[in-house]
């Protein structure tokens, strides 16, 4: 099994071999603000409603939002519904900017 959590360095590396899928759990605004290209969003506020309709358990998914309390929370929920390849990543956008792409805006 999988660690709740997961570096940012360790998300680009699997999604640069096409081997997750991240997803951003953040607002609609925040997204707009800064993002990171190919994530698809699903805002926390709607992701109990959607998230059995568009994600596959078996998918490895890397949940991604500001600074990683929100996507920890996530990630709890969907290990509780079965989605174990799920993991937070550590830090969120705002450790991705700094350590990967700095030319993602920090807000």
């Amino acid at each position: 099994m999988y660690d709740y959590e997961i570096t940012v360095t360790d998300t680009k590396a699997l999604l640069d071999e096409g081997k997750a899928k991240l997803i951003d759990v953040r607002e609609t605004w925040e997204f707009q603000t800064a993002r990171i290209e190919g994530s698809i969003l699903i805002p926390m506020s709607e992701f109990a409603s959607r998230a059995h309709q568009e994600l596959d358990p078996e998918d490895r998914l890397l949940i991604l939002c500001h600074h990683g309390a929100r996507s920890l929370s996530v990630t709890n929920w969907l290990r509780q519904q079965g989605f174990d390849a799920s993991q937070s990543v550590a830090g969120g956008i705002s450790a991705w900017s700094n350590q990967i792409d700095p030319s993602v805006p920090q807000y």
